[in-house]
């Protein structure tokens, strides 16, 4: 051990009683003058540098450093203590010895999320077909290729696409493709309640209204996007127009006829809708139906934006008549023929899928069975982890899956991600 600390030690050891006293009772005998202004001047240089942090932050306070409060009693301690807190003072970083208080904290709450037209470039348009009207929202330039949009149960182009296509990889599809947005007859936004005597269309009339849709825009084929109930209805454009449809991307699609259950359910939605309007246990099943259980504990945030969605903005009447006619459906009738030579007799899609489900929801054996149902040369089946509403929870995904499969298909999409350079120019690959 070093002389000098050693010495120190000693000292203290030496003193007893004394060394407690004098940091403990102030000592007027000791107590100078001359002491006392040189203490300030040593406290008040020690904290002089933090004068301009407080200034700046209101939330932090300074306490008085520790150790000003020890050069302001230096006098008071014999020479030998002294001595040992300045060995240990010297060792120590100023940065150690700040000690501040935290004195407020404000929560900061996100911007709250409207699912409402916000997008300028979005052009709505009315298509009159034999089974009513429809609103078609286009997006893009309409001499690119078309991708056809369809949504789910409770939900229009809005609620359930604007979000997706406005993700930063997805805005690079406006630069090479045209996005129609269909909305099922009275499910857009701040739509008039049906009449009475309105007979609203099977999944099969749905389905056809969408040839009036290519011919009113003069479009010959395109490229199907649908969640739920709307790739049910683009599955069966698929399957009885194959000339009209490119490609499929399918999310949470079912190809059955509705089991019992999904029945009861829906039955007892459709007469509390009409009824009561939108009631908690409506509530519940629309929000099971799009992202499953548990998604209190994974997104409370979204969770709360569509409950406030489906209690204000859909049109209870409206919604009613598209449930009906969603559990009414028949099955697709597609099976997986694996002879080469009966593949053209038409007994699934002819059309390459891309079938998607998210790991959480509620629809996962759906897609299975529609995955069994197709052929495995032209479809593929992805299921993505730790979401339910695949296109809200991980849009990030989704996008660069569905860019992949557009590339399969033989369209040009810019890549949204910078090339990496490399970090030699040694060499290149031929």
């Amino acid at each position: 051990m070093p002389a000098g600390t050693g010495a120190s030690y000693r000292s203290l050891g030496d003193l007893g009683e004394d060394v407690y006293k004098s940091t403990t009772i102030v000592d007027q005998t000791q107590t100078t003058g001359q002491s006392v202004l040189e203490s300030v001047k040593k406290a008040f240089n020690f904290t002089s540098s933090k004068t301009e942090m407080r200034k700046k932050d209101p939330l932090i306070e300074d306490r008085r450093d520790s150790a000003s409060i020890v050069s302001r009693d230096r006098n008071r301690m014999p020479t030998a203590a002294t001595a040992e807190e300045s060995a240990l003072l010297g060792t120590m970083p100023s940065d150690s010895m700040d000690d501040i208080e935290l004195k407020n904290i404000q929560l900061q709450f996100p911007a709250l999320r409207y699912l409402s037209r916000d997008d300028n470039s979005v052009r709505e348009e009315r298509v009159e077909t034999d089974k009513g009207s429809l609103l078609v929202a286009v997006q893009g330039n309409r001499a690119k290729p078309a991708i056809l949009t369809y949504h789910d149960l409770g939900l229009n182009y809005i609620s359930s696409f604007q979000a997706f296509f406005n993700y930063i990889d997805m805005r690079v599809l406006l630069e090479n493709f045209c996005i129609y947005h269909v909305n099922a007859p009275g499910q857009e936004e701040g739509a008039p309640t049906l009449p009475e005597d309105f007979t609203y269309p099977s999944m099969e009339d749905l389905a056809e209204q969408l040839l009036f849709v290519l011919g009113h825009f003069g479009i010959k084929s395109v490229i199907g996007f649908g969640v739920g109930a709307g790739a049910n209805i683009l599955a069966r454009f698929a399957l009885a127009h194959s000339e009209k449809v490119n490609a499929l991307c399918l999310i949470n699609c079912v190809s059955t006829q509705a089991g019992w259950i999904e029945w009861g359910y829906q039955k007892l939605n459709v007469r509390h809708l009409r009824s009561q309007g939108m009631t908690q246990g409506v509530l519940d099943y629309l929000m099971w139906h799009h992202f499953g259980r548990g998604t209190e504990e994974r997104n409370h945030d979204l969770v709360q934006v569509y409950k406030n969605y489906f209690e204000r903005r859909v049109n209870p009447t409206n919604l009613a008549l598209f449930i009906d006619s969603y559990v009414r459906r028949t099955d697709l009738n597609i099976t997986r023929e694996l002879d080469p030579t009966r593949k053209k007799e038409g007994l699934t899609l002819s059309v390459p899928v891309m079938n998607i489900t998210g790991a959480l929801s509620p629809h996962v054996d759906d897609t299975v069975t529609l995955n069994g149902r197709l052929d495995p040369t032209n479809s593929s089946w992805m299921k993505i982890s730790d979401c339910g509403m695949v296109l809200e929870e991980q849009p990030g995904k989704v996008s660069e899956a569905f860019r992949l499969f557009l590339q399969g298909e033989g369209y040009v999409v810019r890549s949204p991600r910078k090339p990496v350079k490399p970090t030699t120019s040694e060499g290149n690959c031929n």
